[in-house]
């Protein structure tokens, strides 16, 4: 087994470093490198792994002038490690190029990755920590996602809980403490108040959030709260026994503030309102929109009304309408019907051209027109015996062609 130093534990600011490669295997998606030392974080603890680039060197070769050359060539391009992960013991840095073992590499961490994961990491220790002695509850399972960082708890809380949570945070992210990272002895730890999700002995990592938390944890962090810069819980909900909650830190915050900021501009411009009035103006649109909606209901009952009174006494009635909704069509579908004596079919067509229908007749069983229907013109729906809704993809052509032909064979 081969032993990497791990810089990244050393000093989590640590971008760039040189290494030597010590083994390169051939894996099932690339190549595994393992390096003598790296600042590469592997996957663990909840936190994804580094991305970056190793840059082979070559000091070795013959010439000084054309190692030179190929010294420079090798550092333009760079390898791009995709993945960092522990397996035995063992650090491997995926790569798609293989590196031969002896070469001498520059290793540099994307960095603004990694200290986005820090911040999230952080910040996610904080509101944990703070849940926790406020009501006691424990961090069940946590995502560090690429967009937003969800967390579990095994108790509930409310809105109010969470806003009281994050000013709390907030509070203690800005007065800048520095964060201690440190190795308890097994007595030390024996009486250390911490929080871990599983009983842990010797060797155990302790990060510690002054006034905030204080856990066993194996991933990079930030030096002091304040570069956890914000933190932002943007919802809660109940998942399980407890609930789930989202929350971003950091360079997202910002990001998502600017995002929120340029909907919120747009908005503004569309209603004609000041930036800090458009959840009135919105208020005041719904409002106008619920009575014109009412309005319109009571048109569309009259219209149906008196094409009810039109149709009187008719039989079978075959409509077809233009951009009614479904549950327009139902409703004409059913006013007619009452007055018809017979058989009252509707279509009207959908955006993609085909149309939607409801067929109604009181007191009879249409299953097997309707069935006959949907085959002929490649339609799907259903219903009680008397009344059936659904769609077709068929031309108004075909559709009146159908029913014409139903008409000739006595079922009109």
């Amino acid at each position: 087994m081969i032993q990497t130093r791990r810089l990244y534990y050393e000093d989590s600011y640590r971008k760039e470093f040189t290494a030597r490669v010590m083994d390169c295997r051939e894996g099932k998606r690339g190549w595994l490198i393992l390096l003598d030392q790296t600042a590469f974080y592997p996957e663990g603890g909840g936190q994804p792994a580094d991305h970056g680039l190793l840059f082979v060197t070559y000091p070795d070769a013959c010439g000084e002038q054309e190692g030179k050359k190929k010294e420079d060539a090798a550092l333009q391009l760079g390898i791009e490690v995709t993945d960092v992960h522990e397996k035995d013991g063992e650090i491997l840095h995926r790569t798609q190029e293989p590196i031969p073992a002896g070469s001498l590499v520059i290793g540099q961490i994307d960095w603004e990755r990694r200290f986005d994961l820090m911040q999230q990491h952080s910040g996610e220790h904080m509101v944990s920590g703070l849940i926790h002695s406020r009501f006691g509850y424990n961090n069940v399972g946590f995502h560090l996602g690429s967009d937003v960082v969800t967390i579990d708890f095994d108790g509930l809380l409310t809105a109010e809980d969470v806003k009281e949570i994050e000013a709390n945070v907030n509070a203690l992210i800005w007065e800048n403490t520095p964060v201690e990272i440190f190795y308890p002895s097994p007595e030390e730890l024996s009486v250390l108040d911490y929080r871990s999700k599983k009983e842990l002995t010797q060797d155990v990592r302790i990060v510690r959030f002054p006034g905030a938390d204080t856990c066993a944890c194996c991933g990079t962090h930030v030096a002091g709260t304040g570069a956890v810069g914000m933190a932002k819980l943007l919802s809660v909900t109940g998942f399980r026994e407890g609930v789930r909650i989202e929350m971003i830190c950091g360079r997202r915050v910002l990001t998502y503030l600017n995002q929120i900021n340029e909907q919120n501009h747009r908005i503004s411009v569309r209603l004609s309102a000041k930036i800090d009035r458009t959840a009135e103006a919105v208020d005041r649109l719904a409002e106008e929109n619920f009575q014109q909606k009412g309005r319109i209901l009571t048109l569309e009952e009259e219209a149906f009304a008196a094409k009810a009174r039109e149709q009187a006494g008719k039989g079978n009635v075959l409509l077809l309408e233009r951009g009614l909704a479904s549950d327009s069509v139902r409703k004409l579908c059913d006013t007619v019907m009452q007055t018809c004596g017979g058989r009252c079919a509707v279509f009207s067509e959908n955006p993609d051209g085909s149309f939607k229908y409801a067929i109604g007749q009181k007191d009879a069983d249409l299953r097997t027109l309707v069935k006959e229907m949907n085959q002929a013109l490649s339609g799907r729906g259903g219903g009680k015996p008397f009344f059936v809704q659904g769609s077709v993809k068929a031309s108004l052509a075909e559709i009146q062609t159908f029913w014409n032909q139903a008409a000739g064979d006595g079922t009109k």
